[in-house]
């Protein structure tokens, strides 16, 4: 096999182990694809559980699509049984405070919304200017998600499992800190408000500052029965509008300039495959596992408030 080929296994195999599957079989580098999954799975290569697998370091590209709380299980594990390879892990890292240092592997978090063009574009423009507030918010109804399946079955609806909209929807806390660093001060409420039947949070608020004094507010929920997700920014120069439904950014710049980019063309695994590319090239873009762990540490602050 050719130095530039790899195998990959995939641990998980719900609809986003399905999607990293299905991005990744498209990869002309991509030699093989492993499964850990209980499910019987006609012509793929399975395994029904990570911990028996006798030619693990037959594979060079890890990626971590299982519930949320076994997560922390699955990489202490990892970093012990291989070195020098790469582990990719869903969002969110962990469910709750844990510690693990990796010193043998690479590591990486979903975030994917870093690659969506316009949130990259909108890095790039305030780059050399000072962000004074930032207001993050995404919503979506938790039945309307996956309308095919029963809500209250999926690791959403179980606290016990990892679910919850604040970690479901962290990526908002990610790639605010992406923009300007770990949030401080935060004052937070993170609830269960709505008539859903499920025992986790549905709704999660914060207000921070950022290292430089701006205003930091952050909303995600899963009760808005109109779909939603937005980054509003503004600067001493400028004042930026992210709608990532409509794929637009507006820029208006306080002398009356103003600038609107469109990405209609934007497909389904898009993000996906840019994110896998970003890994295996070795590029700075996805969020590392130290840049993970913070925000861990902001969801954990937030976790603590609401106790």
């Amino acid at each position: 096999m050719p130095k530039n080929y790899i195998n990959v296994l995939i641990i998980g195999y719900g609809s986003i182990g399905k999607r990293h599957e299905e991005v990744l079989s498209s990869f002309k580098t991509v030699h093989s694809i492993g499964i850990v999954s209980r499910q019987n799975l006609n012509k793929k290569i399975v395994y029904k559980s990570l911990y028996s697998i006798e030619n693990i370091d037959y594979y060079d590209y890890f990626i971590i699509a299982s519930e949320t709380n076994k997560h922390y299980e699955q990489l202490v594990f990892l970093e012990k049984s291989i070195k020098n390879k790469i582990i990719f892990c869903e969002k969110p890292l962990f469910s709750n405070s844990k510690h693990l240092d990796i010193y043998n592997n690479k590591v990486y978090v979903g975030y994917v919304l870093r690659f969506h063009p316009l949130l990259m574009k909108l890095k790039d423009l305030v780059k050399d200017e000072k962000i004074i507030n930032i207001n993050a918010k995404c919503g979506q109804y938790l039945p309307s998600w996956r309308p095919n399946s029963d809500y209250r079955k999926s690791y959403s609806a179980s606290k016990e499992q990892g679910g919850g909209v604040l970690l479901d929807l962290s990526h908002e806390l990610d790639y605010v800190q992406w923009f300007v660093g770990k949030i401080k001060d935060i004052k937070s409420y993170q609830v269960k408000v709505s008539d859903l039947e499920i025992d986790s949070d549905d709704l999660s608020t914060l207000i921070g500052r950022t290292e430089d004094e701006g205003i930091v507010n952050i909303s995600i929920d899963y009760i808005s029965k109109i779909t939603h997700r937005s980054l509003h920014i503004d600067t001493i120069e400028s004042s930026y509008y992210l709608n990532f439904m409509a794929n637009s950014l507006i820029e208006q710049k306080k002398v009356g300039e103003k600038n609107i980019y469109i990405d209609d063309s934007l497909e389904r695994n898009d993000m996906f495959i840019n994110m896998h590319k970003s890994v295996l090239n070795k590029e700075d873009i996805l969020t590392s596992y130290v840049e993970a762990k913070e925000v861990m540490e902001t969801i954990i602050t937030i976790q603590e408030n609401n106790k």
